[in-house]
């Protein structure tokens, strides 16, 4: 096996230096971070390293020892490359949708974070937002923060991939990820935003696609919001691909992140508890 090895610092170093800037490697170690760089796992498992050592928890404590690798989840890492520079893991960041994409199984991201990733806001999420199927605690991660909300199996749809820093994360369409907004307004910048969206993307956004996902999405809430929306707002094609649409018994709340306070609209079965006009958005 072709030994490539990583560049070792030429700082001499001393009992302070030693915590804050990486340390030189062993050959073992220069080798293994060398073989599976050039197989593509930048980021990787202790069972990628079977092939190379019979102990990789030794040979893994060593790496984040030295700040050659950092710990993105349980049993995942990722090899920090030369440009981080003599301070290594502590110096280095990866872009969050990476890190997201190996944090869960199956996963997608979406909502808040899906919104501002297509441009619906320049508002930054205050985290990372994954659809998951089973719960799990939010983390923090190199200084973000990752919530997962968990879904129905039967939502894991409308799901595109996309490149980030060489690797393919999964992402909801930019129609899916107006439905999801729209199915839980909480995970974004509440239904406003999503009429914003929905008023200044026309001509871009497939609207018959909308509906199409949001009678999919198997919530009548989201077709509620839906029609009511189009309707302030005059979306004609949305209106027509909702004709005939049957609608649940109950009132859905237009926003359901604020009071219950306003009026009610029979025809969509809505309590309009915001105000839908976009007068105030191009004036």
């Amino acid at each position: 096996m072709t030994k490539l090895y990583f560049l070792n610092d030429m700082r001499p170093y001393t009992r302070k230096s030693q915590n804050k800037y990486r340390r030189t490697l062993s050959d073992r170690e220069a080798s293994v971070l060398s073989e599976l760089s050039f197989n593509g796992k930048i980021i990787f498992s202790p069972h990628d390293l079977q092939v190379y050592v019979d102990n990789s928890r030794s040979l893994i404590d060593g790496l984040i020892r030295k700040k050659w690798i950092l710990k993105l989840a349980k049993e995942v890492y990722l090899i920090v490359p030369f440009e981080a520079g003599k301070l290594g893991a502590a110096n280095y960041t990866i872009h969050s949708f990476v890190v997201a994409s190996v944090l869960v199984k199956p996963y997608y991201i979406g909502y808040w974070s899906a919104f501002n990733y297509y441009g619906f806001s320049d508002q930054t999420p205050p985290a990372i937002y994954l659809a998951t199927q089973k719960p799990r605690n939010s983390c923090r991660i190199l200084d973000t923060q990752f919530r997962f909300v968990t879904i129905n199996p039967k939502k894991f749809f409308g799901i595109d991939e996309v490149e980030i820093e060489g690797r393919k994360v999964k992402i909801s369409s930019p129609e899916k990820t107006l439905v999801d907004c729209l199915d839980h307004p909480e995970h974004c910048e509440g239904v406003q935003e999503v009429a914003k969206s929905l008023y200044f993307g026309k001509g871009e956004i497939d609207f018959y696609k909308i509906v199409t996902l949001s009678k999919r999405i198997g919530n009548n809430a989201v077709i509620k919001r839906l029609g009511y929306i189009a309707e302030q707002l005059d979306l004609r094609e949305i209106m027509q691909h909702l004709s005939g649409v049957e609608l649940s018994e109950g009132y859905s709340l237009l926003d359901p992140t604020l009071p219950r306070k306003g009026r009610i609209k029979e025809k969509w079965k809505i309590v309009a508890n915001i105000e839908i006009d976009q007068g105030k958005w191009v004036s």
